[in-house]
């Protein structure tokens, strides 16, 4: 048996890609970034063992968390007065966010410790929701954040940088070691903070076409805009825009791809 079962304590279960984050000193470093204030809307996905959940609570008096592991959920309840913590039981990639914006304190703050396995996904939902909130704190896989943060003509540089990108200002705040988890991930987590952009910073007129055309570009990366993009324009429409067809997506800045979708009927 689990020498942590045995002791009655919660086994990570890999499914859910849980990693607990039990490091005091970066506990401390990510709620000063957060900076919680009392009475703010604040919702954490995946709470865990509660790590970061407490200090919250002890700066805002109340606390949102989204948690699909029933035996976490216990705990939570057990340690936790209802009136303090409420507590959505379910997967936070289904979870409407929208519906935590109260009319009287419509920004919504979301921070969490996001699992690996479905971080990329998560954003792309919480994306969705991006003119409701104030900010996200988040702490996943470096490598992801090296991605979500990446300039164009970089080698992270990709899909995800530029959707999160439309609508978000990213900074990369600090890095974590695998020492800081239990049981430890193989690889360097990192905290990033995404702050949503006024809606008038960039503006595709048809945001489905403008995401069509993101994941065209970047589909094949070795190919040119002229191959990536043909069956949204051709090289002649690239040309008049002031776009060389010769270069690969991952030239294009946010407002680049902007205005090629502005572009196409």
């Amino acid at each position: 048996m689990n020498p942590d079962a045995r002791a009655g304590k919660h086994v990570a279960r890999r499914r859910f890609g849980q990693n607990f984050l039990v490091a005091v000193g970066v506990v401390e470093r990510i709620v000063a970034a957060i900076q919680p204030r009392p009475g703010e809307n604040i919702v954490e996905i995946g709470p865990g063992l509660g790590a970061l959940t407490r200090p919250l609570l002890e700066r805002l008096g109340h606390l949102h968390v989204i948690e699909i592991d029933r035996d976490l959920i216990a705990r939570l309840r057990e340690h936790h007065a209802p009136g303090c913590l409420t507590i959505h039981e379910g997967d936070a990639l289904e979870f409407d966010f929208g519906a935590l914006c109260a009319r009287d304190n419509p920004s919504l703050r979301v921070v969490g410790n996001l699992p690996y396995n479905i971080s990329t996904p998560l954003l792309f939902h919480l994306a969705g929701f991006a003119s409701r909130l104030r900010d996200g704190h988040f702490m996943l896989q470096k490598e992801v954040v090296m991605r979500m943060v990446a300039a164009p003509g970089t080698a992270e540089y990709g899909r995800l940088s530029v959707m999160l990108q439309y609508r978000f200002h990213m900074e990369r705040l600090f890095d974590v070691p695998p020492g800081a988890f239990r049981p430890a991930p193989k690889v360097t987590s990192s905290i990033v903070r995404m702050t949503p952009l006024p809606a008038e910073t960039h503006h595709a007129h048809d945001e489905t076409r403008f995401a069509r055309i993101v994941a065209a570009a970047f589909a094949q990366r070795r190919k040119t805009l002229r191959n990536t993009l043909r069956d949204f324009l051709d090289e002649n429409a690239l040309e008049a825009l002031g776009f060389d067809p010769g270069l690969r997506g991952e030239r294009l800045s946010v407002a680049d791809f902007v205005t090629i979708a502005n572009a196409c009927q």
